[in-house]
């Protein structure tokens, strides 16, 4: 054999061994998980859940197109909610929807987002719908605060403000600043 095969042979020896090195590390480095992305614990599709109260009452109906749950921080996330709440009487008197919720289950409390539109059950309510960017409420108080601007569409009046707290088991709803609005009777 002569120094050219030879020296060729060693280079591609060479080429073949490190192709293999970066290979190898390659594939342990696949098999190496980032802790620091949490991973649900459990999915659910078009969910459907009903929450009772220690009497027996139902306190909230919540359904989902799609909701991933986390155990370790204790919160569970949702896409499309539908909240019914139930206040203190146990009859329905709204309906919560958004593109987005989560629920942390530590302090009760449920942050919904992007088109949060709660509406009354009964048509004959006085405030039949209010609309706003975010708001969060205390599933066990059954009161909800927002910072972002709303909007209340009631039987012949329309209001608009900035901030909100509610409490829905006395039906009492605050704007809580820069409100403007407008009545127009039947």
């Amino acid at each position: 054999m002569n120094r050219t095969t030879l020296a060729i042979c060693a280079f591609f020896g060479l080429a073949l061994a490190l192709y293999w090195q970066v290979q190898v590390k390659r594939n342990a480095m696949a098999l190496v998980v980032d802790t620091r992305i949490e991973r649900p614990d459990f999915v659910a599709d078009d969910l459907r859940t009903t929450e009772f109260n220690k009497l027996g009452l139902v306190e909230s109906k919540m359904s989902a197109k799609h909701m991933e749950h986390y155990a370790k921080t204790h919160t569970t996330l949702f896409t499309e909610p539908v909240l019914m709440l139930y206040p203190q009487n146990g009859k329905a008197k709204w309906q919560i929807t958004a593109q987005n919720a989560m629920l942390e289950q530590l302090t009760n409390q449920v942050s919904l987002h992007n088109d949060v539109i709660i509406d009354a059950i009964d048509i004959e309510e006085p405030l039949q719908s209010l609309e706003t960017r975010q708001v969060t409420f205390n599933l066990e108080t059954m009161i909800g605060h927002s910072e972002e601007p709303v909007i209340i569409k009631g039987n012949g009046f329309l209001i608009k403000g900035l901030g909100l707290f509610a409490d829905l088991n006395v039906e009492e709803i605050t704007l809580l600043s820069q409100v403007e609005g407008t009545y127009e009777p039947h």
